[in-house]
């Protein structure tokens, strides 16, 4: 689920370079603004009036999909059991550095290809909105399948670390060898291809990592992906001012890459200490136990 949810985030991202360049060519870059402005709007309002936070409040659900909601979060509402930050926030930590390191990849690919296709291979901004975008829908591809391949995992095998930990480190290894061609070659046919295989790649990541919140803090799943995507923010935030230093630097457009690459050897190494078998109770037992042991 958490796959099909992010690959319409990212068809949106893969969609949105050509429509947005027919916009500027037909009219302005200001003219674009507008009218995608004036979409995202009325979207809202659809949202706003279609969607429903508690999912029995909708008019739609049925008998059937009532029975299968779960019940945790309205039995811990019932018993007003106090959020142990300390906990959620010691399980959660490795994970959230895990997807610092791949969100670091991920904003290169939003904030970077389309003028990096244009700076570096000196395109225009049509073939610039196409190549950006086939890269982006690969992407689409990735989230689904990361999640497909992270539940089958899980059912052929029970091994939940295998299943989350297993699928992230793969992914991101996989993207930085897709990486090196693209660090190394001048064919613009060859770097859109390698682009396209390391967005796959790294989006196979999207549905395993936001499935570790609901393994490790189950009542808490709300308040540790809120952690969970702090980091990423942060690696957003970051890593743009970074990725222009350095071309302001080197004048390299391909250098970034080189740092991106060493933050995924990095993340797929610190995923030996995410743990999502480990849950926030099972942390608090242990603690109590070797507390009671050197007692």
């Amino acid at each position: 689920m958490q796959g099909i949810t992010h690959s319409f985030s990212r068809l949106g991202n893969a969609v949105a370079p050509p429509i947005v360049a027919v916009l500027v060519a037909l009219h302005s870059w200001r003219a674009a603004f507008v009218i995608v402005g004036v979409l995202t709007a009325l979207w809202i309002v659809i949202w706003a009036v279609y969607y429903k936070d508690n999912p029995r409040e909708h008019r739609s659900i049925n008998e059937a999909e009532l029975a299968k909601l779960p019940e945790h979060a309205k039995a811990a509402a019932a018993n007003g059991e106090a959020t142990p930050w300390k906990r959620i926030l010691r399980r959660m930590s490795p994970t959230i550095f895990v997807y610092f390191c791949q969100v670091w990849t991920n904003t290169l690919f939003f904030s970077w290809v389309p003028i990096f296709f244009m700076n570096a291979y000196h395109l225009d901004l049509k073939k610039s909105a196409i190549f950006a975008s086939g890269v982006f829908f690969a992407g689409v591809v990735g989230d689904v399948t990361g999640g497909l391949i992270s539940d089958r995992v899980l059912k052929r095998t029970g091994n939940l670390r295998l299943a989350r930990q297993g699928v992230i480190a793969a992914s991101l290894v996989g993207t930085f060898g897709f990486l090196i061609p693209v660090m190394t070659s001048n064919d613009v046919n060859v770097v859109v291809w390698c682009l396209s295989g390391a967005f796959f790649m790294l989006e196979l990541t999207i549905g395993p990592i936001w499935a570790v919140p609901m393994d490790v803090a189950p009542k808490f799943a709300g308040t540790a992906s809120g952690m969970l995507n702090t980091g990423a923010a942060l690696a957003t935030i970051i890593s743009p001012l970074v990725f222009g230093a350095i071309v302001d630097l080197s004048g390299n457009w391909s250098l970034p890459f080189v740092g991106s690459g060493i933050f995924l050897l990095i993340g797929a190494l610190s995923t030996l200490a995410m743990r999502p078998d480990r849950d926030i109770d099972h942390t608090e037992a242990a603690q109590v136990k070797k507390e009671y042991a050197h007692g």
